[in-house]
């Protein structure tokens, strides 16, 4: 792909002698990576691989974190059917992935291992395991102009003894995340040959491919599979495989219209990620609206909502020329969440505890309230789940709310202890949490039913709560007893609690899980905490009255809103 689509201004800023002047051309790469001109997308992320290696340290860091937030990625990363009982038919895992229009462009499905089939079909990923031997160890894994990302599968047949439905299904329930499909567009995708045969577990196993591509009223779909196909039913599992349209076979690649010439990085992803540093830098401080609260980062880095409580302002602040908008809202903002596509913000808002509840829906490319939702009492620190819904925690109420991805049409009212504060979610496992402030208890609900499965007693006055990014430990704040307690998404487990900062009352993970952060109002300060045992490690000094704290997706800056500073401080957490 030619340079020469990009815009001028970015090719002269990318080869510029001039540092930051680089670093701006970084940023504006990496918006048109994530932009939907595929072409030029295409065309910015050739341009970001050559500035990897880019004579300054700090450039070539910034273009593989760009690179890492526009390529393709998957949720889970890792699914394990556990012991299957003999004689079951089929077993099914549904996979999310995330990225850029270019990241699903001409997208490739190859799978490897014995029994196992894949479906994509817009940006879920369905993996169906027809057990055909006692052990299997394979992948499956999705190609597209941004990169490439692979899912482990893994499972066991028994040879002896049988394993009870009641097992199955409580396994299943564990790997299983189902997602929403049509909250998500089509994706056209063209199958790949899978890799040559090779040794397992002691034996050769040959692995045959079929590859077939379905096109239906506009809308395509492709089985990558082994062995038979057909219409069939996974077991175990609510809701067929699609079945609109039958399945050609076929034995050659199927071609589709050509992707755009680009480099693709045969490095894993994991190896770019930004690491969290132990002891984080303030680098801004950035004026917004009267009294701070809520703050969120949107998945691109290039734009975090702050939510102004003492006005019925919402400030948007453009993260590369630090320029803050102001949006007015009908009632007074709390907290904000932004949807996993960045295109809806959701803003909590209550003027006082009996008047003016409800969250607005805003479009985040025109910068306009599209709808307010009617809520209970109240409406706290609301979250956005893996499958797209929006959680709302009704302060006034012991109640979460749940709200449908894309329309946001009421789908379940949740009763949990009082009151709830915060919402934090394991999605491999399906399970959200809350903390409840005036109960002590940290609720756990299965995503799947909306019912509440047990809750864990914490310090006094949890506040907020944090899921790390593989969905294995929450962290509790306690804003009276200036502690964290950690708990074991799996056993339920929890250890604590843990001294921090004095009034700690928010807590986000750093992306890449190794540290966290408590917001602690009346120390004026930032806690950083090991990720793992959540023992502080440093402390960072901030604006006037901290509230809350948004971390970006890339792991390289977190944002603080100081209340009563009227600012959000600017951190560099990853390097």
């Amino acid at each position: 792909m030619s340079d020469l689509t990009l815009p001028t201004h970015v090719l002269t800023g990318i080869d510029s002698p001039n540092r930051e002047t680089r670093l701006t051309g970084v940023d504006e790469l990496s918006r048109i990576a994530g932009g939907n001109d595929l072409a030029m997308a295409a065309a910015a992320r050739s341009a970001l691989e050559r500035l990897t290696s880019d004579d300054s340290r700090a450039v070539s860091a910034a273009a593989a974190s760009a690179l890492e937030r526009t390529a393709i990625r998957v949720r889970p990363e890792r699914v394990d059917f556990g012991q299957i009982a003999p004689g079951t038919p089929r077993v099914v895992a549904d996979v999310l992935l995330d990225g850029p229009p270019l990241a699903l462009a001409s997208a490739t499905v190859t799978v490897a291992g014995p029994g196992l089939r894949a479906m994509l079909t817009g940006r879920q990923l369905r993996i169906l395991w027809q057990p055909r031997s006692e052990w299997l160890d394979g992948s499956v894994t999705v190609r597209g102009p941004a990169g490439w990302a692979e899912v482990r599968v893994t499972g066991q047949v028994p040879a002896a003894g049988p394993v009870s439905r009641s097992a199955v299904e409580a396994q299943l329930r564990t790997v299983n995340t189902t997602v929403n499909s049509a909250a998500y567009g089509p994706s056209r995708v063209t199958v790949l040959p899978a890799p040559p045969p090779r040794r397992r577990l002691g034996g050769f196993v040959l692995i045959a491919v079929v590859t077939a591509l379905v096109v239906l009223g506009g809308a395509g779909v492709a089985w990558a599979l082994i062995g038979r196909s057909g219409n069939e039913r996974p077991a175990a599992v609510a809701g067929p495989l699609p079945t609109s349209a039958p399945v050609q076979e076929a034995t050659t690649t199927v071609e589709t219209a050509p992707a755009p010439a680009v480099t693709i990085s045969k490095e894993p992803l994991a190896a770019r990620r930004i690491a969290s540093v132990d002891k984080p830098t303030v680098i801004a401080t950035i004026g917004v609206g009267n009294e701070p609260e809520g703050v969120a980062v949107a998945p691109d880095g290039r734009t975090v909502y702050v939510a102004n409580q003492n006005s019925k302002v919402l400030s948007i602040v453009d993260t590369t020329t630090r320029k803050v908008t102001p949006l007015t809202l009908r009632n007074t903002p709390r907290f904000v969440a932004v949807s996993r596509d960045g295109k809806q913000v959701f803003v909590s808002m209550y003027d006082t505890v009996l008047r003016g509840s409800g969250v607005a829906v805003i479009d985040a490319v025109g910068r306009k309230v599209v709808r307010y939702l009617s809520t209970g009492n109240m409406p706290y620190a609301l979250s956005v789940g893996p499958d797209g819904n929006v959680w709302v925690p009704i302060h006034g109420e012991g109640r979460v709310e749940v709200f449908s991805a894309g329309d946001q049409k009421p789908e379940a009212g949740i009763t949990v202890p009082r009151n709830p504060h915060a919402v934090g979610f394991s999605g491999d496992l399906m399970r959200a949490f809350t903390a409840n402030h005036e109960s002590n208890l940290v609720s756990v609900i299965d995503m799947r039913t909306d019912k509440l499965l047990d809750t864990v007693p914490v310090s006094r006055a949890p506040h907020s709560i944090a899921v790390s990014p593989d969905g294995r430990r929450a962290m509790v704040v306690s804003y009276q007893t200036n502690t964290v307690d950690l708990i074991d998404t799996v056993t339920l487990k929890r250890t604590g609690p843990l001294p921090v900062g004095k009034g700690a009352q928010c807590v986000a993970f750093a992306a890449d899980g190794e540290h966290a952060y408590t917001v602690d109002e009346a120390a004026g300060t930032i806690s950083v905490v090991d990720g793992q045992t959540g023992k502080v490690t440093s402390t960072v000094k901030v604006g006037r009255s901290p509230r809350t704290i948004g971390v970006s997706a890339d792991g390289r800056f977190a944002y603080v809103a100081n209340g009563e500073d009227n600012t959000i401080s600017v951190l560099r957490v990853g390097e």
